[in-house]
């Protein structure tokens, strides 16, 4: 085997190790980072389509908590990506564990895609879950089963690379909790989760439109319904866009080693 070899062969191996790392970081404490996510998108669709069932109709012949369900699938996937991205790094950088990562043969690449993956992996998990755990509640279609599974991964990795660029900037839990709680919470929840944004005021079905994860959510939507807001196509072009934005920063970030080598 040629050196040329060699180093690929070492490098795939830290990649692989990388990802079996982070995957089982999340997975040895499931309980809490895929069964209590689940629990919570439960009691929200427990309570929101209990008491607005028969006082909202968001579109005709879909009933409000049908139309919830797959809002709140999407919502515990981009909050779970985010989180298993950021909170690995901080919790790497302040224990002192990264060096050993950042001493590994990989390429900023490497890095990226490994954190992102293992990211992708949990936020479909606790979606999953959550779909499973609630699709009994109501009668729910799947009109075109591609469109959701486009808009689950694209948005999954979105987050996951956000979460990474949260990792690094933070220097401690606080800054990574002001993140998640002034940023990520506030886009999530306003961006048509528990409601269609013809339902809102001119002006704020305008400002709705500059919210990325409006696009995710609505996009993810027609998956199971064939009805949205706006055109997938164009919701499909807008998750891109800011998919590539953020990756191409993230990796830019890893590559001179802001905040993890310095």
């Amino acid at each position: 085997m040629n050196q040329s070899n060699l180093n690929t062969f070492e490098s795939s191996s830290g990649f692989y190790a990388l990802f079996y790392k982070e995957v089982k970081r999340f997975w040895r404490v499931s309980f809490q980072t895929v069964a209590a996510p689940v629990l919570t998108a439960i009691l929200y669709l427990m309570i929101f389509g209990h008491v607005l069932e028969d006082h909202v109709k968001v579109y005709d012949a879909i009933s409000y908590t049908a139309f919830l369900i797959p809002g709140l699938v999407m919502m515990s996937l981009l909050q779970n990506s985010f989180a298993n991205t950021s909170s690995s790094l901080i919790q790497s950088k302040i224990t002192g564990n990264l060096i050993f990562v950042l001493l590994a043969p990989l390429s900023h690449f490497e890095f990226f895609s490994a954190y992102v993956l293992a990211a992708m992996v949990r936020g479909i998990a606790v979606g999953a879950g959550v779909f499973l755990a609630t699709y009994w509640f109501t009668d729910i279609s799947f009109y075109q089963p591609l469109w959701i599974l486009v808009f689950g991964l694209l948005s999954a990795a979105l987050l996951a690379a956000l979460g990474l660029i949260a990792g690094i900037w933070a220097e401690k839990f606080d800054q990574l909790a002001a993140f998640q709680n002034f940023f990520i919470m506030p886009a999530t929840m306003l961006s048509g989760v528990f409601y269609s944004i013809h339902s809102l005021p001119p002006i704020w079905q305008t400002i709705s439109h500059f919210n990325p994860f409006f696009y995710m959510i609505d996009g993810f939507r027609y998956g199971f319904f064939g009805i949205s807001d706006v055109s997938p196509w164009f919701s499909l072009v807008v998750i891109g866009i800011f998919f590539i934005g953020v990756a191409g920063l993230t990796l830019k970030l890893l590559s001179t080693g802001y905040k993890l080598r310095h």
